[in-house]
C-alpha cells in the first residue's frame, strides 16, 4: 500500500519516487462516471443557493413541509416572552440566533479573520477529563464531562440582563510548507485564547474543541447507510498494514435509548440529524427540546431567573420540521467530469489512496422515505474515525473519539464551498484558505498521501485540485 511504500522511499527523488508509485498502487476505488452524487435527488445548481435545494425526487406535497422547516431554520429566535410565540426563548445565553447563522446558506461557516472580529459560525466545545469508572454513566450518555460551571460549550453572546461566559479570541500564526518542486505554501495556524470569563476562573484541566458549523447537503442520505455498510469498512487494528485504520464511533441515542453507531458532527458524535439538531438548539441558542430538554446553562449561571419560551421551547411538531429539511437538502451534480484534467485528477485521488477514507461511494438502504432510499450516491467518506496527527488534535475525547481522531468529512459539493459562501474556510476549525491548504495539513493516518501529494509536480497538483473542485 501507499503508506508503507512511502515510508520506504523517503530518500528516493521526488520523479522517481511518484513513478515508482503510480507503479505499485492500483487501488481498488471506484471512480464516479455519474455527476448524480447525490442519486436521484441531486440538483443542477452550482450558484450561491446550490446548498438550499430540496431534493429534485422530492413530491410536491413534501415540498410545503421543506420549505416550512427552512423558515424555522433561517428566521432568526427572540427572547421570551414575544408575540412571535412560535420562535421564542432564545437563551439566556447563546452563539447565535438562528441556525442560519452559522450555516450560512446550508453551508460552511468561517474563523473570524483577525483578532479583533467577532466569531459566530465557530465555536469552542469544553470538557475536563472525566474518571472512566465515577463517570461512567455520564461517559455513556453525553461521550465527555462538561465544565464546571461552563458546561459542554462556550457561550460568547447573552440576553439582557445576563452577561455571555467569555469572549474567545482566535490569534493566526504563518506555517510554510515546502513542496517537494521548492515551492513554498504558507499557511494559517489558530491560537485560541478565553478571555474575559463571567462566571469564575475556568478550570485548569479544561479541554477545548473548535468547531465550525458543516455543509447542511445530503444528511438525509448519510442517515439512509447502513449501519452495516459503515461498519464494513472499519480496521481499528490496521489487519490489512496499509497504515490507515479507520474505527467508528459508538453513541448514545436519546430516542431508541441505546449505543448506536455515531455519523454526524466533527467526531461523529451525534446518531441521528434529530438529535444533532436538537443538540444545536440547546447549546448554540439555548433552547430547550423534547430530544435536548436541558440546555447548556449550569445551575451556577441561574438561567431560570429568565423567562422561558414554553416547555419545550422548540415544539416536537417544530422539531420535526426541522428535521425534514435537513434530511432533504439536495447534493449539487457533478461539473466538468469530461474535462481531461479532472479525470487525470480522480486517478491521482485514487493512486494516492485518499479514496481509502473519503470512501467514494455508497448504496443508501430501504427506510421510510422513498426519496432516500436505494440510492447510489457519491459523499467520498467512510463516516468513520482517523488519526489525524498532532498538528489537527484537539486533545478533548468525545465517546470512543480520542484527542487525535476526526470524522472523515464528505467531499460531495467541495468545490461550490466559496461560491456558497466566500469567507468560508476547510477542516474542523476552518484554518484552511484553500483545499490544498487542507491537504497539506494532513497527518497521522493521512501522513502518506499527504506526503504523496507534495511529491507530485505542479501540473498533477494542479491536477487533482480540479477534481476536488470539480464535485
Amino acid at each position: 500500500m501507499l503508506h508503507s511504500f512511502l515510508r520506504a522511499s523517503a530518500l528516493l527523488a521526488p520523479a522517481v519516487l511518484f513513478s515508482n508509485l503510480i507503479q505499485a498502487t492500483e487501488a481498488p476505488y471506484p471512480i464516479q462516471s455519474t455527476p448524480l452524487t447525490g442519486g436521484a435527488g441531486s440538483v443542477s445548481q452550482h450558484d450561491q443557493n446550490a446548498y438550499s435545494l430540496p431534493l429534485a425526487n422530492m413530491s410536491m406535497t413534501r415540498r410545503l413541509d421543506f420549505s416550512v422547516g427552512n423558515s424555522f431554520f433561517r428566521n432568526p429566535w427572540v427572547v421570551a416572552p414575544a408575540s412571535t410565540d412560535a420562535r421564542d426563548g432564545l437563551g439566556p445565553l447563546f452563539n447565535t440566533n438562528s441556525c442560519q447563522g452559522c450555516h450560512l446558506k446550508d453551508g460552511r461557516g468561517h474563523a473570524p479573520a483577525s483578532i479583533d472580529m467577532p466569531s459566530v459560525s465557530l465555536f469552542l466545545r469544553l470538557s475536563v477529563p472525566a474518571d472512566p469508572a465515577q463517570d461512567a454513566d455520564l461517559l455513556r450518555e453525553h461521550g465527555l464531562k462538561p465544565a464546571p460551571v461552563y458546561g459542554g460549550q462556550l457561550q460568547t453572546s447573552a440576553i439582557p440582563g445576563m452577561k455571555p461566559e467569555a469572549d474567545m479570541i482566535v490569534e493566526w500564526q504563518s506555517v510554510t510548507q515546502t513542496l517537494g518542486d521548492g515551492t513554498e505554501i504558507v499557511m494559517r495556524k489558530p491560537v485560541y485564547h478565553i478571555e474575559n470569563p463571567n462566571y469564575g476562573p475556568l478550570p485548569d484541566n479544561l479541554l477545548t474543541s473548535p468547531r465550525v458549523a458543516s455543509p447542511m447537503i445530503g444528511l438525509g442520505l448519510v442517515e439512509a447507510i447502513p449501519e452495516s455498510a459503515l461498519l464494513a469498512n472499519e480496521d481499528p487494528n490496521d489487519a490489512d498494514s496499509d497504515g490507515i485504520s479507520g474505527r467508528a464511533n459508538r453513541v448514545w441515542d436519546r430516542t431508541s435509548k441505546q449505543t448506536v453507531v455515531g455519523r454526524f458532527g466533527w467526531k461523529a458524535g451525534q446518531p441521528s440529524i434529530l438529535q444533532q439538531s436538537m443538540d444545536a438548539f440547546a447549546g448554540d441558542m439555548g433552547l430547550t427540546s423534547t430530544v435536548a430538554p436541558s440546555t447548556d446553562c449550569t445551575s451556577e449561571q441561574e438561567c431560570e431567573r429568565f423567562p422561558d419560551g414554553g416547555q419545550p421551547e422548540v415544539t416536537d411538531k417544530v422539531a420535526s420540521f426541522i428535521e425534514f429539511y435537513a434530511s432533504s437538502l439536495a447534493v449539487p451534480t457533478r461539473r466538468d467530469m469530461d474535462d481531461p484534467i479532472v479525470k487525470q485528477g480522480a486517478k491521482l485521488f485514487n493512486d494516492l489512496t485518499c479514496a481509502a477514507c473519503h470512501t467514494p461511494s455508497h448504496t443508501t438502504g430501504q427506510v421510510t422515505r422513498p426519496e432516500l432510499s436505494n440510492q447510489i450516491i457519491w459523499p467520498y467518506s467512510d463516516f468513520l474515525l482517523h488519526d489525524m496527527g498532532p498538528g489537527l488534535a484537539d486533545g478533548r475525547p468525545e465517546f470512543l473519539a480520542d484527542g487525535n481522531e476526526w470524522r472523515t468529512p464528505p467531499l460531495w459539493g467541495l468545490g461550490l464551498t466559496k461560491v456558497v459562501n466566500p469567507q468560508a474556510g476547510f477542516l474542523h476549525d476552518g484554518r484552511a484558505e484553500t483545499i490544498e491548504h487542507a491537504i497539506l495539513w494532513h497527518d497521522g493516518e493521512a501522513r502518506a498521501a499527504a506526503d504523496g501529494y507534495r511529491q507530485l509536480p505542479k501540473n498533477e497538483r494542479d491536477a487533482l485540485i480540479r477534481f476536488l473542485n470539480s464535485l
